[in-house]
């Protein structure tokens, strides 16, 4: 094995020392730190990694660049680097120079399975760092190297005017610079590229879709879990996002044509500029939830992401096949419906002019006869005779309408496009622990399982919970949920017999006849018939999957 390696002794007072490894890479010396798993194991850390140039000035909208050589001086990787743009209250840790990556791995001489933790947040918010979403504590307990990747979010990684000026899909193109990096590197970390899992949550789940599709992506991975979403919506795909463009044009007083002097002029802007724009670069509330969109490039030249349309490429079969897993929690998307149920002004605008409303909040197509329609029906079927949406009568129906809008319908056609092709496992999780993402306003207690649940049992979620130890009623679902998930990564299969926490675990693969999943609660128990089918069927009559 070519790898040097140094260790430094780091003073941290007088009578106690750390060791700080430095591992050599084509690119220079890269310096860690030691931090201690959930368990107590200790493991390397090397956070804040720039895999690519900084996208700024000429670089903003476009492809990234590969970072270049830091040798002979040695990076600090000692500390998470920064978030990219978006809206937060606390903007110091905040910045454009955000294209970082870190490592976690408890021995740089190994060669273990390598999973690569894609953020949700909708492609505008969250971050790889691991003191916001990916705290690595949990999954060190497993013998794997763990990398969380920061991507750009926002009009900066998504602007798309239809022109060379900006193609689109700038965000999703730093994935793929970020996984050649791990294609390239991981090695000097103790990873196998050969065995890498793509680990994506809602806008992460979409994109480990969106990588199975382009072109860009092929052979940079391996196996896929998907959490809670995909790009298999009821929303149709365009080849340019001109009206979102043109929105954040004149948020920020640039002129919204023609589009090179759009872009020229937003490129121009500072980063913060966006940050402080993003609240009306929504229509309602914050809605659409999913405001910016992956888009069909046109050929200007450019290495292109996504070349047609991802229900033809799926189809037709002719798409990058790999392993899955893939599932939804039981209630994901009440927040949003409590959220606006508790906003006076939200629930009033969707009370007086539902069938303008509801396509914007339900990403579906507007202001159209059909459009009317499918709000007539939705509200029909979700919400009952009721005259007016209130809390909390309303909050189950319009949860459930949330989250098959924004995550169900896309999730089920994601299995029924994916099953003919590839092995796939689907899970529903439905563990009630004591915290959750959502807490009920009036008494503070989690009223999970929703969005982003699942998260607190593979990482510590410093805002959410704290670090959870072996003494506590989380221990068994962290130990299960990150021993399935490392099987899957390490083997293409989420089972061992010889595991004391897996030993009882049956999850059949799915197929189109049995629709078999397995129920994540207390215990894991396999069942079949699928879930909510009667629900996704709404969607399937009103929004036809397409046939070809």
């Amino acid at each position: 094995m070519n790898v040097v390696i140094s260790w430094v002794l780091l003073a941290i007072s007088s009578s106690s020392f750390v060791c700080s490894l430095v591992v050599q890479t084509d690119l220079g010396g890269v310096r860690g730190a030691v931090l201690t798993s959930r368990l107590g194991s200790p493991f390397h850390a090397f956070r804040g990694i720039r895999y690519a140039e900084p996208p700024l000035g000429a670089l903003r909208f476009l492809n990234p660049k590969p970072v270049r050589p830091w040798s002979p001086s040695v990076f600090d990787a000692t500390e998470d680097g920064p978030m990219c743009p978006q809206p937060r209250k606390n903007l110091t840790d905040v910045s454009e120079d955000c294209l970082r990556l870190n490592v976690y791995t408890r021995d740089v001489h190994a060669r273990r399975p390598v999973i690569v933790f894609l953020h949700p947040g909708g492609f505008y918010a969250f971050t790889g760092q691991s003191k916001v979403l990916a705290g690595p504590e949990p999954f060190m307990d497993r013998d794997c190297v763990l990398v969380a990747l920061n991507y750009r979010l926002g009009s900066l990684g998504f602007l798309a005017t239809g022109t060379a000026e900006a193609p689109g899909n700038a965000g999703l193109k730093d994935q793929v610079l970020a996984l050649r990096w791990i294609q390239q590197h991981i090695h000097r970390f103790g990873g196998d590229p050969q065995q890498v899992t793509l680990l994506g949550y809602s806008a992460g789940s979409i994109s480990i879709g969106l990588h199975m599709l382009s072109p860009m992506s092929r052979g940079l991975f391996h196996r896929g879990i998907c959490m809670s979403a995909s790009p298999y919506g009821q929303t149709k795909y365009q080849r340019t996002d001109l009206l979102l463009a043109q929105r954040q044009a004149r948020l920020l007083q640039c002129p919204q044509s023609p589009a090179k002097q759009l872009v020229d002029c937003l490129r121009q802007k500072p980063a913060l500029d966006y940050v402080s724009t993003f609240d009306d670069m929504f229509e309602v509330g914050w809605n659409p939830v999913l405001n910016w969109h992956v888009v069909i490039e046109e050929d200007f030249g450019q290495e292109r992401f996504l070349v047609e349309d991802p229900f033809k490429t799926a189809l037709r079969g002719d798409f990058y096949k790999v392993p899955l897993i893939t599932g939804i929690t039981e209630f994901e998307f009440l927040s949003a419906a409590l959220y606006d149920l508790r906003d006076a002004n939200i629930i009033g605008k969707f009370n007086s002019d539902w069938e303008h409303y509801a396509p914007i909040a339900f990403l579906y197509e507007r202001e159209t006869n059909h459009s009317r329609h499918a709000s007539r029906v939705l509200r029909e079927k979700y919400l009952g005779s009721v005259q007016r949406l209130e809390y909390p009568q309303s909050l189950k129906g319009l949860g459930e309408l949330y989250s098959d809008a924004l995550i169900g319908v896309s999730f089920n056609r994601f299995v029924r496009l994916m099953a003919p092709h590839t092995p796939i496992y689907v899970y529903l999780f439905r563990y009630k622990g004591r915290y959750s993402f959502l807490k009920n306003p009036e008494n503070h207690q989690a009223m999970g399982p929703v969005h982003h649940d699942e998260l607190l049992y593979l990482f510590h979620v410093p805002p959410e919970s704290p670090l959870f130890r072996r003494e506590d009623p989380e221990n068994q679902m962290i130990e299960r949920l990150t021993r399935m998930w490392w099987e899957f990564a390490a083997k293409g299969c989420p089972h061992n017999k010889n595991d004391e926490y897996l030993k009882d675990l049956h999850w059949p693969l799915y197929n189109d006849r049995e629709k078999s999943y397995l129920e994540i609660d207390a215990q894991l128990t396999a069942k079949a018939g699928g879930f909510n089918l009667e629900r996704y069927h709404i969607w399937d009559e009103l929004f036809p999957m397409p046939t070809s």
